[in-house]
């Protein structure tokens, strides 16, 4: 492995940024960054990166209240916000609208970048520097979005009309790239590659074409026994006309049954590689095995055996998508807040920017960004009702730091809530509790070329058998600067995508997410590198593919807390309710797995404060 093992990590994350490899960023103070310091550019174990959640962990995990002596650096803002993701970062730009732009505000963050999940990963490919995104992936129907974020995006410089043409929808069938599935010789038997989708996840990328044989042709193409290719024709066959209720009660049959269920009792399948299929086929749109979807659930999301549906309105269509993802945006929002930090007045200017990070928490800004900084204690001083300050703690570099300001605002993650917010009500501690998030893994590798998915005909492949259930070419968009690869025998990026389940059938989405939250954590580099090198040399064959030749990085970004899920009843009304001087954003308190949304929160927590 010439090209992979000679990398050097830190804890499982290459650092070698601008040349030059530094300690961890999860170790560096903020006064410490300078021009050298450029988290986008970091490769190996990403997102929730080593470190930016050990002291979270030690707080709501081992209660730890002690991190030794507290620096007060006597620092007093207008506004302290926990969390520098989109919703804080919004959050921050709202109250600058409404407050004035000579107000102070710092953004804590426990990671060592801006953005949350909308995060930017760049490759540098044999001198050639490619952009992909870590998470937060694109804008959901922003044309439908409110004035107030139609106005936020013209202020910070996102033009939705760029979209337009910046999206290549004509790629994938000018390549003769469609949807595929792969089934690997693992699980199945034999590495086989059939040209169906088997689902409805290919109709997030535009342009890209579904099922290119029958249906009746793909199964008769799977590596299954023949009692499996006959139960899985019978599930494609089946549908909404095959449940066991006449046709007016077929809706309401649908929201109170299982998928499941259907499948077993209804469908009569007991095919385990068959259920296999389905328990994958959901993907991140079902947050969780589709053993847990009702069938009405399990047909919004093109569950097997349901028909393709339109995944957004017609008039939004999945194009408004940075080469970075929401990263694009993020970059956007920090810009205006720090418009030192950056070259560009628009987030197109900015896409292929190099980002200051040192000017992020300099003293003269009126708004800084300190990374590496885990709020873990936030406090009135006095009773909340009649305070006139909040007290927050915070832990960098091992070492514990106090500020103080005049309202703050939790964009976290919102279950931690409770843990941080040492006063908080108890039925609004117990609610936030409730609150749930999947897990994600979002791996971009740097690739030297792409003639194998041409020569395979793979724009994006489903992937059942694997950790990563989908691999896909990156979006194919073009904007600033920055040129999209146009050629097979160009480099580029390509993004594998995992929703890890719990391996127990029918347990709790929360259990679910535990399980599957620990073992994604528990795994090396080493281990998902071993995985990719597997996974992609069934995948593309041997014909043009060759893992050690071709790979030239990998970026593995987990998500141990990824996609905001809505807990049980009105827990996140009730959890995101104002307490004092503090109030609460994020996705979570929407709840909704959407960056607008997130950003919606921001601006809802600056309108409650007091």
């Amino acid at each position: 492995m010439p090209k992979i093992t000679r990398r050097n990590f830190v804890n499982g994350s290459l650092l070698a940024l601008g040349g030059t490899l530094l300690p961890s960023m999860g170790q560096r103070a903020m006064a410490s960054l300078d021009t050298t310091y450029y988290p986008p550019s970091a490769t190996g174990l990403r997102g929730s990166h080593p470190g930016s959640n050990d002291a979270a962990h030690s707080r709501a995990w081992g209660q730890r209240t002690d991190w030794g002596p507290v620096q007060n650096h006597n620092e007093v803002f207008d506004l302290v916000i926990v969390g520098a993701g989109l919703s804080g970062l919004a959050a921050a730009r709202f109250y600058q609208q409404q407050h004035g732009s000579d107000k102070k505000i710092l953004i804590l963050d426990n990671h060592d970048d801006f953005g949350g999940h909308a995060k930017r990963n760049e490759h540098d490919i044999d001198g050639h520097s490619l952009i992909g995104y870590g998470g937060s992936q694109t804008l959901v129907e922003p044309l439908h979005a409110s004035p107030v974020i139609k106005a936020l995006f013209e202020d910070i410089g996102v033009d939705l009309a760029r979209f337009d043409t910046a999206f290549d929808q004509g790629f994938y069938k000018r390549h003769n790239l469609g949807a595929v599935t792969y089934f690997n010789a693992e699980t199945y038997g034999q590495d086989t590659l059939v040209k169906h989708p088997f689902c409805n996840y290919y109709n997030y990328i535009e342009g890209l074409p579904g099922a290119q044989v029958s249906d009746a042709t793909a199964v008769a193409q799977t590596p299954l026994s023949a009692a499996g290719k006959q139960q899985l024709l019978r599930v494609l066959k089946g549908g909404m006309h095959k449940l066991p209720v006449p046709e007016a009660e077929r809706e309401t049959y649908s929201q109170t049954h299982k998928y499941f269920d259907y499948l077993k009792n209804t469908l009569e399948i007991d095919d385990p590689a068959v259920l296999h299929m389905a328990r994958n086929s959901g993907l991140d749109w079902s947050n969780s095995g589709t053993e847990l979807l009702t069938i009405a659930e399990a047909k919004e999301c093109g569950a097997l055996g349901f028909a393709p549906v339109p995944v957004f309105d017609e008039n939004n269509p999945y194009i408004y998508h940075y080469p970075d993802g929401n990263a694009g945006v993020a970059r956007a929002l920090v810009k205006k807040l720090i418009p030192q930090v950056a070259a560009g007045d628009t987030a197109e200017a900015l896409v292929t920017a190099r980002f200051d990070y040192s000017q992020l928490d300099r003293a003269s800004n009126s708004v800084r960004i300190r990374l590496n900084s885990t709020a873990v204690n936030v406090q009135h001083v006095g009773d909340p009702s009649s305070s006139d300050a909040v007290t927050i703690q915070y832990v960098q570099n091992a070492q514990a730091h106090r500020v103080s300001a005049k309202n703050v605002i939790m964009a976290c993650y919102n279950m931690m809530i409770p843990h941080i917010v040492s006063d908080l009500p108890r039925h609004q501690a117990e609610a936030l509790g409730q609150q749930l998030k999947s897990p994600l893994i979002y791996t971009t590798v740097g690739l030297r070329h792409w003639r194998a998915f041409k020569d395979r005909g793979i724009g994006m492949a489903m992937c059942p058998g694997n950790l990563h259930q989908a691999v896909l070419m990156d979006f194919p968009v073009s904007l600033g600067d920055y040129q999209y690869t146009q050629s097979p025998d160009n480099p580029c990026v390509i993004q594998m995508i995992s929703c890890p389940y719990g391996e127990t059938l029918g347990e709790s989405q929360a259990e679910q997410y535990k399980q599957a939250r620990y073992t994604m954590l528990g795994r090396d580099f080493s281990d998902y590198e071993a995985d990719i090198r597997i996974h992609l040399s069934g995948l593309l064959g041997a014909k043009q593919f060759d893992f050690d030749r071709d790979v030239a990085s990998i970026t593995v970004n987990r998500w141990a807390h990824g996609y905001a899920v809505a807990g049980p009843g009105d827990s996140a009304a009730i959890g995101r309710q104002p307490f004092g001087r503090i109030t609460i954003a994020n996705s979570d308190s929407a709840p909704a797995a959407d960056a607008i949304a997130a950003m919606m929160m921001g601006h809802r927590a600056v309108g409650e404060l007091t």
